[in-house]
């Protein structure tokens, strides 16, 4: 029998030191057919253990409907990792952070009233146990001292920066014992002397997570874990990217110095990212420090391996590192090669947004929670009151994250979370429509599990504006029609390949909304830095005919989409 250990000072594989030189990759972030091919790549590099989280919200978006297959079959990926003779780490959360919708919790939990969140809560701890004990079904056979590659599972994420409820950790310490995790248990936290001491327990193995000045942070993290191994089980070599900001980037001859200290001291490792892979759909999370700022569709992260899985100037540069304290395969993998560039003719088939619901109506918008929405947008109406003069103010307590208003059909303006907009004039009319888009869910701190929508109540000229209707959009079936007039509009194409491909679509010439190749939803794209294509994965199209749609939310340019050779994730050229 195999044994993954801890010792005085290191890590014992089978009683001997084993240094853990390992690299994250989100399965939920990868196409499926794409797994096998980062595993091997990621092995190229030098690399002797892949790292992963679990997302709870995406195996069980619905409570009760738990779904382990196809891009959620973590089974499946781990078994391809051991086929590549590696070891695996496996983090369950329940909170991931991980730049993902919701920090990986499930709107259903989040949106429970009176839970709370992220402690040793009732109704928290049921649910959270029973995830658990799902994830550790598909875990638990998979450990190493069961003829599996599982070597470490960690307890909660990055808790110390959160919380400091120790009855909560200790009742997932036993739920994970109970369930026949028997490999070590490890925390993260950044190595800041309250973080560390609130996010652990005795029994567990503490690591920290950093990506700069490797020494002073060792040192540090040393003081709170005085023995076993050191580990840095989130070394940040990149970072993520969110809307209106720049794409960010580390030298990659810095990173490479900072991994090289920390292997030169001994300390195990895991990169994060390795290889970050695409917030598929609406999965981008958000962040909320005072602005509100959504996460863009790419996760490349700056990572080794790019968003399409080719290595970097970063990856040759850490498998240089590397080679100096673990064996290298002799070959690495060859740069990535142009994707095919051409465009597409689009048919404005102009409005997309189905009618409103005929149902009762409310005296407060209903929030996405309230209607079971798991989807980005909903639309709201309510009639309009007369008043006097040709403008009056409509109000809102808060509109999370985006609206369109339109009187009696017409556009009058919109409204951003991000600017902390909450009002403007509109003029007098019958009708009002007001279009939501949930633009990302933010994944730390306090603002977790927050309801989507207009939030709160709703005001003309002070007056409360009373008896609303609420219509949720599913984005997939939206796809599919459209007729009307040209601004918002559904825009179709078809193009022909000789083979499956990568590709990366233009979306310059468009302002804001979502893109499909063969129903495939590929995301958001918005005219605002940094993102400027969108990555198509090669198994999502297909030899022959592929169809691309398009749903913009507001102005398209152009009436022809290009795919270019290569992505563009930078600042904006205007």
């Amino acid at each position: 029998m195999t044994t993954f250990t801890i010792g005085d000072t290191d890590f014992l594989l089978d009683g001997r030191p084993y240094q853990v030189i390992s690299g994250t990759l989100h399965y939920f972030r990868i196409h499926p057919e794409h797994w096998r091919d980062r595993i091997r790549k990621a092995k190229a590099m030098g690399l002797n253990t892949i790292e992963t989280y679990v997302a709870w919200n995406a195996h069980e978006p619905v409570r009760g409907d738990w779904d382990a297959t196809g891009w959620n079959d973590l089974g499946r990926f781990l078994d391809l990792i051991a086929d590549e003779g590696l070891h695996a780490i496996v983090r369950p959360g329940p909170y991931i952070c991980a730049e993902w919708h919701n920090g990986g919790l499930p709107v259903w939990l989040t949106s429970t009233p009176g839970i709370g969140i992220r402690r040793s809560e009732p109704q928290f701890l049921a649910a959270v146990s029973e995830y658990l004990r799902r994830v550790y079904e598909i875990v638990a056979p998979r450990q190493i001292d069961r003829g599996g590659n599982v070597v470490l599972v960690q307890i909660e994420n990055e808790y110390g920066a959160y919380g400091s409820d120790k009855d909560y950790l200790r009742e997932l310490v036993r739920v994970t014992k109970d369930a026949g995790i028997t490999v070590p248990l490890t925390t993260v936290d950044q190595p800041m002397p309250w973080m560390l001491e609130a996010g652990s327990l005795p029994e567990l193995h503490l690591t920290g997570s950093f990506g700069s000045r490797s020494e002073e942070r060792l040192a540090t993290l040393r003081e709170h874990q005085p023995t076993g191994p050191l580990m840095c089980s989130e070394f940040w070599d990149g970072w993520f990217d969110w809307w209106g900001s720049i794409h960010h980037t580390t030298d990659p001859a810095a990173s490479a110095h900072d991994l090289d200290v920390l292997l030169a001291a001994g300390a195990s490792v895991n990169i994060y990212m390795v290889h970050g892979g695409t917030n598929f759909g609406t999965t981008n999370g958000a962040n909320d420090k005072g602005r509100f700022d959504p996460i863009v569709t790419s996760y490349d992260y700056d990572a080794p391996l790019d968003e399409s899985g080719h290595p970097t100037a970063k990856y040759h540069a850490f498998r240089e590192v590397i080679a100096k304290y673990a064996p290298v395969p002799d070959e690495a993998p060859a740069s990535r090669p142009d994707a095919p560039a051409f465009e597409v003719a689009l048919s404005g088939e102009g409005e997309w947004m189905p009618p409103a619901h005929d149902s009762a109506p409310a005296d407060a918008p209903a929030t996405f929670e309230q209607l079971g929405h798991l989807g980005a947008l909903v639309r709201y109406d309510v009639d309009l009151p007369a008043f006097d003069g040709d403008r009056a103010v409509l109000a809102f307590d808060e509109v999370r994250d985006m609206a369109w208003v339109h009187v009696d059909g017409a556009f009058v303006g919109r409204l951003s979370r991000t600017l902390h907009e909450r009002a403007l004039a509109i003029p007098a009319g019958a009708r009002l429509t007001v279009l939501v888009e949930d633009q990302g869910r933010v994944n730390y701190a306090d603002r977790l599990g927050e309801h989507k929508g207009l939030h709160g109540a709703a005001t003309l000229d002070g007056r409360p504006l009373t008896g609303w209707t609420a219509t949720p959009i599913d984005l997939a079936a939206a796809a599919g029609t459209g007729d009307g007039a040209a601004g918002r509009a559904l825009l179709r194409g078809s193009f022909d390949l000789d083979a499956p491909s990568d590709l990366f679509l233009d979306t310059d010439a468009w302002t804001k909304g979502f893109a499909f190749v063969n129903g495939f939803f590929l995301g958001r794209y918005w005219r605002q830095a940094p993102q400027r294509t969108l990555y198509v994965p090669a198994p999502a199209t297909k030899a022959g005919a592929n169809e691309l749609v398009l749903l913009e939310l507001e102005q398209a340019l152009s009436l022809t989409a290009r795919f270019v050779p290569e992505p563009a994730l930078g600042q904006r050229e205007e």
